[in-house]
């Protein structure tokens, strides 16, 4: 069975922590290698993409690998080809699929049927590779995670479930606030309290930003949602991040977001532009983490040094 990367908790928790430490490491060094030479991962995406798309590319080709592009416009997915006709076909042309979707279930169906490693870019109930991206970010920060508190201010959606996912993994304590009727699947958050994530769902945007450390929030509505735009604005107006809402946080707080930001909705131009926002590494450190989580993929034996903060 080839590995696959579909959701956090399809690593171990060392595996989770190892991935973290090396992609810290990868940055340092300007990590090339021929891991992947001769070859080929195939890129679906089915939704527009600017940072998923160029990190992954770039990440493929620092390990000496090559890439093919698709919307499903450029294949039969967008004539209702089923998926897993599909990756039975793919999985005979190259070796390895990223593809980003709407239905995390095409993922799963794909995985049963694929023979090929498969890393979930973005499906509409998880974000992996983006929330240990911001994992990574944080403890570059110098961040004591056993003392952290990340708040996540907005909608209960996949990246809100991708947050619930590493808590179980990484020691800080999650907060999150989402208004009644947007908030994360239960049984994620009941699967992550029961594995011991320190965790607390609230309605209330003062009580997850008050002492927080790293405070996070995304766009208010997502792609395949801007039906629901208007709508979501007069739901989520109480939930914005200005200056105000980082006032109430620890001394030092740092402001997150996944980008691309509506600045003027979910958070102000002014804690946007402001020092305390860290959206560009965040940025910055997807094609490291990526670059770490295909190394994880490709290697048999994963058994990267779980490195300590005093070693970074």
């Amino acid at each position: 069975m080839p590995k696959k990367f579909l959701e956090i908790h399809d690593m171990t928790r060392a595996e989770a922590h190892a991935v973290v430490y090396r992609a810290i490491e990868m940055k340092r060094t300007k990590f090339r290698s021929d891991l992947l030479e001769g070859r080929t991962v195939a890129l679906i995406f089915e939704k527009a993409s600017t940072r998923t798309r160029v990190s992954f590319e770039m990440a493929v080709r620092h390990l000496g690998g090559s890439t093919i592009y698709m919307t499903q416009n450029d294949s039969q997915l967008g004539r209702s080809e089923p998926v897993e006709d599909t990756i039975r076909v793919l999985s005979r042309y190259v070796d390895g699929l990223v593809m980003r979707t709407f239905e995390h279930s095409k993922l799963t169906r794909m995985m049963a049927k694929s023979t090929i490693p498969i890393v979930n870019a973005l499906s509409d109930d998880f974000h992996p590779c983006q929330v240990m991206g911001d994992v990574m970010t944080m403890v570059e920060r110098g961040a004591d995670l056993e003392k952290t508190k990340v708040a996540w201010v907005g909608d209960g959606n996949n990246m809100a479930q991708s947050w619930i996912n590493s808590a179980t993994y990484f020691p800080f304590e999650l907060v999150l606030a989402c208004p009644k009727g947007y908030q994360p699947r239960k049984d994620i958050l009941d699967a992550a309290l029961a594995m011991g994530a320190k965790i607390t769902l609230t309605e209330d945007p003062v009580q997850a930003v008050t002492g927080a450390h790293f405070v996070n929030t995304d766009v208010f509505a997502s792609m395949g949602q801007e039906g629901e735009a208007s709508e979501r604005l007069k739901v989520f107006a109480g939930y914005q991040i200005d200056s105000k809402a980082m006032s109430l946080a620890a001394p030092g707080a740092k402001f997150m977001h996944c980008l691309p930001a509506h600045q003027g909705e979910e958070v102000t131009t002014e804690v946007f532009e402001s020092d305390a926002s860290i959206v560009w590494d965040q940025a910055e450190n997807r094609l490291h983490i990526q670059k770490a989580i295909l190394e994880w993929v490709y290697t048999k034996q994963y058994d990267a040094a779980p490195y300590t903060l005093a070693e970074i």
